[in-house]
Parts: C-alpha cells; sequence; structure tokens
C-alpha cells in the first residue's frame, strides 16, 4: 500500500508558558488534513534558519496556510508598520510567502485559510487593511472576545461566490454560511488574485489564482473547524487531497472546478 500523500501545515511561533519557545498548529487543522484530506499532515516550522524551501516542495505534495494572530508585516507590501498591525511572525512571512509563489508557479496545491488568505494576497502583490472593522459599512470580522470554543467559531454571516466561478462549483451552492476570526483583509488584490466571494458588507473572503497549473484557493474564515461534518469545509479538504494526491502520482489535472 503506497504512503498517503503530504500536507505541509504551515506552523506558527508561540512561547509555552511565556518562556518555552515552540512551533505549533492547531490540532484541528491536522485533523482536517488527516480525516478529511486522506492525506498525512506535516507541521513546518515558520523559521527560515530551520527549512528551505526547495526541501519543502520536494518533501510535501501540498500546503495548508493556517490561520494565526500575528500578521503579515506590512512591509511586504509596501506599508509601514503602525500600533493597527498588531504582532508578527517575521519567520512565518519569510518562509510562507516565498513558498506560497513557488508553489502557485509549480502547479503545487495550497489551500490558505484566514492568515493564509492573506499571505496568497500579499505573496501575489496585494495589500491588506489593517483593521476591517475600522472601515466605513464593515462589520466587525473578529473572534467574539468571550465565550466557548464552539461559540466563538460559529457560523456568523453568508458569503456570496461568483455564479460560475470554481467555489460554486465546488460547494454546489452560491451562497454559504461561514464563521469569522479576522481583523485584517484585502485592501487591493494581488496580480492574477480573483475574489470569487464577499461577505455581505463586501469584505473578499474566498479567492483563487487565474491560471494557475494547480490547486490554489483560500477563504479568509475557518474551514478547519469540523471540517468532517460541515458542508461548507467538507469540499474545501477533500478538493485538497484529490489535488495532492494528483500531485504525488503527477497527474496533476485541473482540479479547482472538482471536488471529492
Amino acid at each position: 500500500m503506497s504512503a498517503r500523500p503530504v500536507i505541509g501545515i504551515i506552523g506558527n511561533s508561540y512561547l509555552i508558558n511565556d518562556e518555552y519557545p515552540a512551533h505549533a498548529a492547531g490540532l484541528m487543522n491536522s485533523a482536517a488534513v488527516a480525516e478529511v484530506s486522506c492525506c498525512t499532515p506535516l507541521i513546518v516550522p515558520s523559521d527560515p534558519s530551520l527549512v528551505q524551501i526547495n526541501d519543502l516542495l520536494a518533501t510535501c505534495d501540498g500546503f495548508l496556510f493556517t490561520g494565526g494572530r500575528p500578521n503579515v508585516h506590512p512591509e511586504e507590501y509596501g506599508e509601514e508598520e503602525t500600533e493597527a498591525h498588531g504582532t508578527f511572525d517575521r519567520g512565518r512571512d519569510r518562509v510562507a510567502l516565498p513558498l506560497i509563489r513557488a508553489c502557485v508557479d509549480r502547479g503545487q496545491p495550497i489551500l490558505g485559510v484566514c492568515r493564509g488568505f492573506q499571505e496568497v494576497n500579499v505573496a501575489m502583490g496585494g495589500s491588506l487593511y489593517p483593521e476591517i472593522r475600522d472601515l466605513p459599512g464593515r462589520m466587525n470580522h473578529r473572534m467574539p472576545p468571550d465565550g466557548t470554543l464552539e461559540e466563538k467559531f460559529a457560523l456568523r454571516h453568508t458569503v456570496t461566490f461568483s455564479a460560475d466561478g470554481p467555489f460554486t462549483a465546488l460547494m454546489g451552492a452560491q451562497e454559504v454560511m461561514t464563521n469569522t476570526l479576522h481583523g485584517q483583509g484585502i485592501k487591493t488584490a494581488g496580480s492574477r488574485v480573483v475574489i470569487d466571494g464577499t461577505a455581505s458588507d463586501g469584505t473578499p473572503e474566498a479567492i483563487y489564482i487565474k491560471d494557475a497549473p494547480g490547486f490554489a484557493l483560500s477563504v479568509q474564515w475557518h474551514p478547519e473547524y469540523r471540517a468532517a461534518d460541515d458542508p461548507v469545509s467538507k469540499p474545501l479538504f477533500e478538493a485538497l487531497g484529490n489535488a495532492a494526491r494528483a500531485w504525488k502520482t503527477d497527474a496533476r489535472p485541473n482540479l479547482q472546478l472538482k471536488s471529492a
């Protein structure tokens, strides 16, 4: 029996007990990859002194760019750092951004989630708003500060996709309900970044890369939460798994418009 495809999960830097440095990724990300994508999850340290892009490309069959509390540094899109931009993880910036560009060029499958969604846009030359809720007419997209995990990840707003885009084809629906746990969002779309889904306030929530030779979708919400049960989340991780299997076997069909 052949080994399952490997999905690299981009980790984040943390201090355990405020003193012990660690790299980690949420359990729900690994579970979504293992149980829904049916691939082997592999957490990637977000430190360019520890990993090399070519090694990652050779080791993994696809990548999941996860959420994370630190934001992409505004220097990466030509803006000055302000207090509104929050905290940063420069190591992750220096791993994720070139890795995204390499995957897009090669057709190697990627799925961006929350910060990963923003990373894909920045990697392709786009920019970000530091705080969506401060913009006129926008709702607060941040995680509720109180409540249980279930309450924080609850479905909170609709996302509407273009009628003929890959997300409608993948979901089998043009409008879906999603959770929302982000403060930043797309300001200007990067080169070849197509905004295919928006919240009711106009905030971009789903993108793909135009003419990408492989699977290259990203969402602003968190589909990893209960991915095996949620009808919006499950197709995304199934499609990522299908794309990784195709990459592993060198078939590499265009899977952007196909669900499992």
